[in-house]
C-alpha cells in the first residue's frame, strides 16, 4: 500500500484573530475582522503559514446570518465571502512553501445543531458562500458538520465543481461504549460511507474533544480508504455545546503545544494524514506539529 506524508492544516482562526487584537465580539465572531479590519485576517493566515501550515482555511465560517444577521448577509454576504477567499489566496500565493487554500463551508444554520438543519434555508446561504469563494480556493472544506444530511446538501450545491471536497464532521463530546458518533447520533461508519458516496477526497473530524478523535479515526479507517484527518478543539469538557455560537468557551489547560502533539501522534498512528487544529489551537501548536510531522510518513493507507 502507498504511504502519504502528513500534511499540516492551520489552527483556529477565530481565536487567533481575538488574540491578535482584531475586532472580535459576538455575534459576529470571526466575521467582524472581515468587516472592520481585514488586515488582521491576512496577519492570522501568515502566522499559520509561518508556523508551517500547508493548508489554510478561509475566514468564511461566520459569514452566515446566524452571526452577521439576515440583513447584513443579504447585502454583504457575497462580498465578505469573496474577501475571505481573496485574503487566503493572497497569503498562500505569498508563502515561501506551497500552501493550498481550503474554502470553509460551515454548517449554515448553526454549529452543533443538526436539529436546526433545513435544506432550503441552508441552500440559500451555501450558494452565496460558494459563489464568493469559488475564484480563490483549491479545496472545498465542509467543516464542523453535525449530520450526514448537511454534507449531502453541500455536495448537491457544489454540483460538478471539479475541485476536491473534504468533509469534516464534529463529534459528540462523549464516547458510547467506546465508540464516537456525530452530534446527530449517526455513526462514524455511516459518515465514512456517506463521504465515499459523495465522492469526497478526504474525511476529517474537527471541533471536538481530543479524546474522541482516536476512536473516530480507527472506526473510519476500518470503513473507508479515504484520506483521513483531524483538527480538534481545546474546549473544556462539557463546554462546547454552544461554544461556537454563544460566547467564548473555556479552554483546557492540557492542550499546550506539546500536549496537543501527543494527541496528534495517536491520530497519525491510526492513519490520519491531515492534522491541524480548531478552536484554541494557535500558530505555536501548528509549529510543533509541523516540526514533528513534516516529511514524516504517516501510517500505511
Amino acid at each position: 500500500m502507498n504511504t502519504s506524508s502528513v500534511r499540516i492544516i492551520d489552527g483556529g482562526l477565530g481565536r487567533e484573530l481575538a488574540r491578535s487584537g482584531a475586532p472580535f465580539k459576538q455575534p459576529e465572531w470571526s466575521a467582524l475582522a472581515l468587516i472592520e479590519a481585514p488586515s488582521f485576517v491576512s496577519q492570522a493566515h501568515r502566522a499559520f503559514i509561518d508556523a508551517g501550515a500547508q493548508v489554510i482555511t478561509t475566514n468564511s465560517y461566520a459569514v452566515v446570518p446566524f452571526h452577521i444577521g439576515e440583513a447584513r448577509f443579504e447585502h454583504l454576504g457575497l462580498a465578505l465571502a469573496e474577501l475571505s477567499g481573496r485574503l487566503a489566496r493572497e497569503a498562500a500565493d505569498g508563502a515561501a512553501h506551497p500552501v493550498q487554500v481550503a474554502g470553509s463551508l460551515p454548517p449554515a444554520l448553526g454549529s452543533y445543531r443538526p436539529d436546526l438543519f433545513e435544506p432550503a434555508a441552508a441552500r440559500r446561504i451555501l450558494e452565496v458562500i460558494i459563489a464568493g469563494l469559488r475564484p480563490h480556493v483549491d479545496i472545498w472544506l465542509a467543516e464542523t458538520q453535525s449530520a450526514i444530511a448537511e454534507v449531502e446538501l453541500v455536495r448537491e450545491v457544489l454540483g460538478d465543481d471539479p475541485r476536491p471536497l473534504w468533509i469534516s464532521f464534529t463529534l459528540a463530546d462523549e464516547l458510547v461504549q467506546g465508540r464516537a458518533s456525530l452530534r446527530s447520533g449517526e455513526s462514524v461508519t455511516a459518515a465514512a460511507q456517506a463521504a465515499e458516496r459523495l465522492h469526497a477526497e478526504a474525511l476529517l473530524f474537527n471541533c471536538s474533544r481530543p479524546e474522541v478523535m482516536a476512536p473516530a479515526v480507527a472506526e473510519a479507517r476500518a470503513a473507508t480508504g479515504l484520506e483521513l484527518g483531524v483538527y480538534a478543539n481545546a474546549f473544556e469538557a462539557g463546554d462546547s455545546t454552544g461554544g461556537a455560537n454563544v460566547g467564548l468557551s473555556r479552554l483546557r489547560a492540557d492542550t499546550d503545544p506539546q500536549g496537543y502533539l501527543e494527541w496528534a501522534r495517536q491520530w497519525v498512528d491510526l492513519g490520519a494524514s491531515l492534522v491541524g487544529g480548531c478552536c484554541g489551537i494557535g500558530p505555536e501548536h501548528i509549529a510543533c506539529l509541523s516540526a514533528a510531522f513534516k516529511s514524516h510518513p504517516s501510517s500505511t493507507r
